[in-house]
């Protein structure tokens, strides 16, 4: 694949950014592309490997070594073409994903791997720059009807496959816009929304009807759903964890998805009232994961005194750990652009108590460190050390700590059971709830997870509706073992 001595010749490069000082002033994207001549050297470092592991390291399977040899031999359209075979969304993977193909890769056990990511994102803006991207209605309609709750990838993905098989389906958004947590949790400076439209309208001209401000069970009885022939539950792991701290009622102690859906609906005219700002406060991230890191590139945005963050788990090692060898995922350091932003990081650091005024404004965090005990057998035990506690000044602090699962109205009022995480219940590779003509995929299937793996589950999932509704599918799939089956 690629160049038979590409790996040798030419070096990793990524995409650069604009300075710091530039990018902080607005939310618009601020990656620099690299040249289509350094992209055809990028595809080129791809090695005929024997097994190309990036394969079972991305969850949709992608046909790697095969887009990105089309890239080397500066054949775009054919890569677009492999590339949106197994990605409905490439432009979203392409800017969000962290990619566990790369961490995968043959070439990375001995160099830096190739830039696959990159090389994705390239492939499917070239694809619409050139207008290769164009609707796909099926030719036929089978007069099957599917309600999908639900608009983030998962539901975006199950939609456009079902749709594909030419079945009439509806999306049902309880936001005022479609894309779930790509809408208003992802900051616009990692993806701007018109990336999200473009595709929504690709959608739309394919017959897909998107509804908007429908919460299903709320403000739209779920007996209403009766009249679809199937339903795929896609609504997300969305209820978001707290902590059991004194001092969490505070005013100043905000959920990160808050702070971040704010932000952007403000950044596109939407009302917001009494909008969280970070402007000369004294800001403390709780949680080192993306979403505690766009907080952090957020918080620079606004304009914060001082941005500070805390992790309870251990630091990082700078490289691969042993403890996680290739092609594993690796426990490893992970520097983002908000971190190179301005952040003081912290690790092995436990919030005792919130400290508030007189007035119940939080003023301050009281902290202190911790370790971990391993005992073979038993759960890691954290162990606080004493005379280690510390109080930080604090005007406003973030609760970037995750999501428990998904919100269980759905689930009660159409009787779907659930896991023992609070999840939907439905077998991986199946989809199917204990209600048989109700499918759920996803992070409310499986928990929060990744933008590639929703988008995986949704393809999934629509199979195996397809499958339910017509007792064959034309859908193409991935069996468990990552390899694509026939269609």
């Amino acid at each position: 694949m690629g160049k038979v001595t590409g790996f040798k010749e030419f070096e990793r490069q990524d995409e650069k950014y604009t300075s710091v000082k530039d990018r902080i002033k607005d939310y618009k994207e601020f990656t620099v592309p690299l040249s289509d001549k350094e992209i055809t050297k990028q595809g080129s470092r791809c090695m005929d490997c024997g097994i190309p592991f990036c394969h079972s390291g991305c969850p949709l399977g992608n046909l790697i070594p095969d887009f990105n040899h089309m890239v080397h031999q500066g054949e775009w359209q054919k890569a677009s073409w492999l590339l949106h075979s197994t990605n409905n969304f490439p432009e979203f993977t392409g800017r969000l994903c962290p990619a566990p193909c790369e961490k995968s890769c043959v070439l990375g056990i001995i160099e830096d791997p190739v830039s696959i990511e990159n090389i994705e994102k390239n492939i499917v803006e070239r694809a619409f720059k050139e207008g290769w991207i164009k609707p796909q209605p099926p030719k036929t309609r089978t007069g099957k009807t599917i309600a999908v709750v639900g608009s983030g990838p998962a539901g975006l993905a199950a939609a456009q496959q079902l749709n594909r098989a030419g079945h009439t389906v509806t999306v049902f958004e309880r936001d005022d816009e479609v894309g779930g947590l790509l809408r208003y949790g992802i900051p616009n400076f990692k993806m701007e929304k018109g990336i999200i439209d473009r595709r929504v309208k690709i959608l739309e001209a394919e017959g897909i009807t998107f509804k908007t401000n429908v919460n299903v069970g709320v403000n739209y009885d779920v007996k209403d759903l009766k009249s679809f022939d199937s339903i795929v539950l896609c609504g997300g792991a969305t209820e978001r964890r707290s902590l059991p701290t004194p001092g969490i009622d505070a005013d100043g102690v905000v959920q990160a998805m808050d702070f971040l859906t704010q932000q952007t609906k403000v950044l596109f005219g939407k009302e917001v009232k009494n909008q969280v700002m970070a402007t000369d406060k004294n800001v403390i991230v709780i949680g080192g994961g993306d979403t505690g890191s766009d907080c952090i590139g957020t918080s620079n945005r606004h304009g914060a005194k001082s941005v500070v963050n805390f992790e309870i788990m251990p630091k990082p090692p700078g490289h691969r750990s042993p403890t996680t060898p290739w092609p594993f995922w690796p426990l490893q350091l992970k520097t983002s652009s908000s971190h190179q932003e301005g952040v003081q990081r912290n690790w092995l650091i436990n919030t005792k108590e919130f400290i508030k005024d007189e007035n119940g404004k939080l003023t301050a965090l009281k902290t202190v460190n911790v370790e971990w005990k391993m005992v073979p057998g038993q759960r890691p035990q954290l162990i606080e050390i004493a005379g280690t506690e510390k109080t930080w000044p604090c005007d406003l602090a973030l609760l970037a700590l995750g999501f428990t699962g998904p919100e269980s109205t759905l689930a009660d009022k159409l009787g779907i059971k659930k896991d023992a995480r609070s999840n939907y219940k439905a077998e991986y590779g199946k989809y199917q709830t204990n209600i048989p003509n109700i499918f759920t995929a996803g992070d409310m299937r499986r928990g929060q997870s990744l933008i590639v793996w929703a988008i995986s589950e949704g393809r999934e999932a629509a199979r195996q509706v397809d499958l339910y509704l017509m007792g064959k599918s034309e859908l193409p799939s991935k069996d468990v073992t990552g390899d694509l089956v026939a269609m």
